[in-house]
């Protein structure tokens, strides 16, 4: 029903799960760390099917928005280089911008997935609102984000 940074702390090893309302973030590493995958309503009973890891070492729900969706990003970290404002979705950073790398953020408004391939694919990154100096020193320095969605869900 919230946020838990250690699920050991409950259960030793979390293999499956279903999510009656609302939407999560799970991660594979303690403290929201290692690779991520979002949660809507519905039963999740084999990981490895979905393409996750083997289990959920933490989650995180995410807010229900209504409202506005607006972020930031940027070419460069802490904010610089080529700077464009999303207010929807984008497919592929690179065919609408002609941006080819995105290496920090600023989300003002709503809550959006990142992924490292273009048209929604590959590993993704959850980020509320807050500001995103640098995707290597959280720990990415091997993602390229090339799309961003919205979370519109009714979460």
């Amino acid at each position: 029903m919230s946020d838990c940074p250690e699920i050991s702390s409950y259960l030793s090893r979390c293999n499956s799960c279903r999510v009656d309302s609302g939407c999560f973030m799970v991660y594979d590493r303690s403290n929201y760390m290692g690779n991520q995958y979002f949660l809507r309503r519905g039963e999740y009973s084999d990981y490895s099917r979905m393409g996750m890891f083997e289990s959920i070492r933490s989650c995180r729900m995410i807010p229900m928005h209504r409202g506005s969706f607006r972020m930031r990003i940027y070419e460069r970290e802490n904010f610089g280089g080529q700077m464009m404002e999303l207010m929807d979705d984008c497919d592929s950073i690179m065919d609408r911008y002609h941006m080819s790398d995105c290496q920090s953020c600023n989300v003002m408004d709503g809550h959006w997935l990142m992924y490292e391939q273009p048209h929604f694919r590959g590993r993704m990154m959850y980020m509320r609102p807050g500001e995103y100096r640098s995707f290597r020193e959280m720990g990415y320095s091997n993602m390229r984000f090339m799309s961003m969605r919205r979370i519109m869900d009714s979460c």
